[in-house]
Order: C-alpha cells, then sequence, then structure tokens
C-alpha cells in the first residue's frame, strides 16, 4: 500500500509512525515479490496443465478413469515404443525429462495417430538407428538406396534423410495430423500412379556433381524398392510424379490467329492453341555435399546455416553429419515438356528452354505491375514452335515467388519503386 501526498508523515516529529511507515513499505515490497513469484508459479501451472491436455490427448482412447497417473518423457533420441534395444539415454549422458501429469476423463477428444514421445533428434551410431545406405550417384539403384525421410513408427530408425515429403505443403500435413484428419502413419496407395513416360537414365544420374538438389530415381522410387517396402514395412514414396495432359491458354488462341502457331493435331492440336504436354512435378531433395559445393562453402557452414535460419526447426542437420539428404520445406518446381520427353537430354537436338519463377500476381491474376506472364507465354510459344520442328521444347516452372523472396517482400519492392 502507499500513502497518499497529504498522508506522508515527519519522521523527526513522529518516529514510532515513521517506523511503522517504513515496516508498511518492505511489506508492500514483500508483498509485490510474493505477487511476482505467484504469477510465476501460476504462468508453470498453466504451461503444466498445456502439456498434460497433449499428454491426455495421446493417451485417451475413448474414456480413461480419472486420476490414472501417467509419466510423458521429452527426449533427445530415437527409440522406438516397446522397443527395449534403444536406449534411454542420448550419447552424450543427457537424461531423460520427465513430468507426470494427471488424466481426466473426456468423450470429445478423438483418440491421436502419435505416440507419447516427442522425438527431437537422433545420433549417428545410436542404438537403434539403422538407416538405408545413400551412396549417390551410384547408378545402380539397389547399391544407390532409396530416399528414406518419414517419421513413422515403422521407418523412423531407417531414415537416411533429413525434413519432410511434400516440401512446404508439408506443413499442412502436420496440421492434418494434429487435428485428427490423417493418421499419422498414413502411407499413399500408389496402384497406377505409374509415370506417364519412361524417362531415363541418363548419365548425369551417376554424377555427383550434375544432380544435386533432385532425386533422379524420385519418379520410380515405390516401384524400384518395392520388396524393400514389403520386406522391411518402411514408408518409401516418390518426389517426382510424371503426368500427360493438355494446356489451355486465352494468349495461345490469338498466337495461332496471328499465325505464331500452327496447330499439327500433335503438339498444337487445334485452332484454340490447345497443346499436348507431358508434366514433371519435382520437389526438391538435396544432396548437402553438393549443394555446399555449388555455393563454394563447407558442408558444415551450410548446415548451421540451414539450421539455425529455420528456427532450429531440423537439429539433425547438426546432429545426423552422417545423412548427406535434406527435403527442405520450400516449392519444388514443374517441367512443362512439348514434344518427345526422350529428346530433352538429347545432345543432337535442339533445345528451347524458359526457366520461369512464379509470379502469383501476373501469371495468374494478370495483375500490369509486371511482365511475367507475357514472358511466360512467349515462353511457351517458343518450346511449342521448337517441338515441331523436331526438337525439345521444355517450360519450367519454379515455386519460388520473387526470386525466393515471397510476395510479402516483393510488394514492398513494388511500393518503394512506385515512389522513386
Amino acid at each position: 500500500m502507499a500513502f497518499p501526498p497529504s498522508a506522508q508523515l515527519d519522521h523527526s516529529a513522529f518516529p514510532l509512525l515513521a517506523q511503522i511507515q517504513s515496516t508498511l513499505s518492505r511489506m508492500q515490497q514483500d508483498y509485490q515479490s510474493l505477487s511476482a513469484a505467484v504469477d510465476t508459479i501460476n504462468g508453470r501451472i498453466n504451461f503444466l496443465s498445456s502439456v498434460k491436455e497433449l499428454h491426455d490427448t495421446v493417451a485417451i482412447n475413448t474414456s480413461v478413469a480419472v486420476g490414472t497417473v501417467k509419466s510423458s518423457t521429452l527426449t533427445s533420441e530415437n527409440p522406438q515404443e516397446d522397443n527395449p534395444s534403444i536406449n534411454g539415454e542420448a550419447p552424450d549422458g543427457g537424461k531423460h525429462m520427465v513430468e507426470h501429469t494427471e488424466e481426466s476423463a473426456s468423450t470429445s477428444i478423438r483418440r491421436p495417430s502419435t505416440t507419447s514421445r516427442i522425438i527431437l533428434t537422433t545420433y549417428p551410431g545410436q542404438s537403434g538407428i539403422d538407416p538405408f545406405t545413400m551412396n549417390w550417384g551410384d547408378i545402380d539403384p539397389i547399391r544407390r538406396g532409396p530416399v528414406v525421410v518419414s517419421r513413422n513408427h515403422s521407418t523412423l530408425r531407417r531414415r537416411n534423410a533429413i525434413g519432410a515429403h511434400g516440401g512446404s505443403y508439408s506443413i499442412y500435413h502436420a496440421l492434418a495430423v494434429a487435428s485428427k484428419n490423417l493418421d499419422v502413419d498414413h502411407r499413399p496407395d500408389f496402384t497406377d500412379t505409374e509415370p506417364a513416360v519412361n524417362i531415363g537414365p541418363f548419365p548425369q544420374w551417376a554424377d555427383t556433381h550434375k544432380i544435386v538438389s533432385m532425386d533422379p530415381l524420385g519418379h520410380l522410387a515405390p516401384w524400384l524398392f518395392r520388396d524393400v517396402i514389403k520386406t522391411e514395412n518402411v514408408d518409401i514414396r516418390p518426389t517426382i510424379a510424371i503426368t500427360k495432359a493438355h494446356m489451355k491458354l486465352p494468349e495461345l488462341e490469338e498466337s495461332v490467329r496471328a499465325g505464331r502457331l500452327v496447330p499439327d493435331g500433335r503438339i498444337c492440336l487445334n485452332t484454340s492453341g490447345e497443346l499436348a504436354v507431358t508434366k514433371f512435378a519435382v520437389e526438391p531433395v538435396w544432396y548437402l555435399p553438393g549443394i555446399a559445393e555449388r555455393f563454394g562453402i563447407d558442408e558444415g557452414s551450410l548446415r548451421r546455416s540451414l539450421f539455425e535460419n529455420t528456427g532450429g526447426s531440423f537439429p539433425e542437420l547438426i546432429t545426423r553429419g552422417d545423412i548427406k539428404l535434406f527435403l527442405p520445406p520450400i516449392g519444388g518446381l514443374t517441367v512443362y515438356c512439348f514434344g518427345d520427353p526422350a529428346k530433352m537430354s538429347d545432345p543432337n537436338v535442339r533445345l528451347a528452354l524458359r526457366v520461369h519463377d512464379e509470379c502469383n500476381g501476373s501469371d495468374v491474376f494478370g495483375s500490369d505491375i509486371c511482365t511475367c506472364r507475357p514472358y511466360l507465354i512467349f515462353g511457351v510459344e517458343e518450346a511449342v514452335k521448337e517441338a515441331q520442328r523436331g526438337g525439345s521444347g521444355v517450360v519450367i516452372y519454379f515455386r519460388k515467388e520473387g526470386r525466393a523472396l515471397g510476395e510479402v517482400t516483393k510488394y514492398l519492392v513494388y511500393n518503394a519503386r512506385k515512389l522513386d
């Protein structure tokens, strides 16, 4: 408590009252300290309540008797649930951090598909860790090995890659799992999803200096390693998909009318400018030594920068130097091939190529603030014409808006330009 100005006392005239006032002042300070301590305790209780809610969600099936005591463990290791062969200590001696919580009955919580352990990271040589061999650049798929990145129960210990499938879309996958709309151990069915055309193999697939940002076997993974998936019960997924489609853009009809494109019934299908195209969707798979070499830096510096500048999201970049592959949470690319796809890598055939970075504003919505879509249309026209002449026409569309700066930064730059 505090005295109003009119109540301030003359210490020399009233020594006893002054002593009382001093005591009350100390009591006030003690009260403030106590309040701060209580706030801290309340914060801790709220945090533990959140942790308890998380672990209750993990443990509850349909209903659990009130008062059942449960232990949950946060670890810096890679144990398998119910697998006694995996140590309870990290190689550096780090102990389990145990929180004891009580479960409350609830019928409104759906059963999640996660385990009660949060695995923060793993270490090479750790008990239970047995990654698939990865000999990047080996022309023999079996000797090279599959890209294995899934963290589901049966695959976690066999991973030879860091990150997650889906690139930037992996976050939405996580939301689906968290909201109980997708089981954490869900595996896609690849029946009848084989590539629409055969590609390769090419000599570049066996050169570790040539291909460092995608898996050249990514379109074949579930079929090349079918026996491995079956016998070892691991989750192996494609990182490339190939399909055939028709493309129809309004500008191409004008291209036909103007005589820039000529319908041939094979590539340019009709007078509306409809095109036959083979499409390749590619998710990034980074071979870290090769990426580091491209940028002229050492692999350790690359790993540290990737770890620190993604908010520490991928600790295995630091703890798993034995893993050389990283599936980053970024957009991939799409290849649009006109004509015979086999000609794309034929050095004896002319190639018309447009490499285009995504521009949502212009490419999709026709914004006049930039000229990206006209360049894209020009690239498509030239690719089609080269394919019709017996060559190969390719447009590669990267999902990296604004030269990978993103739309927010891009629009800020637009604003700054307008004021120049």
